[in-house]
């Protein structure tokens, strides 16, 4: 299900991908090699981060 979702946003041209799973998708080191997948297949990743980072972190 993880790989569809970015597999999804990546074809469709999405900028961001929002998840709370941080084990799965929200994973830099696992960000680094499906990255590196995706630019030789000739697309470009979104990027994946929680509701909060991109927000900004929270609020005080």
């Amino acid at each position: 299900m993880d790989a569809s979702h970015i597999a999804i946003a990546t074809i469709h041209g999405i900028d961001y991908l929002m998840t709370w799973n941080c084990k799965h998708i929200a994973n830099a080191v696992i960000q680094k090699s499906l990255r590196e997948i995706i630019e030789v297949e000739g697309y470009e990743m979104p990027i994946i981060c929680t509701p909060e980072e991109l927000l900004g972190g929270k609020e005080s």
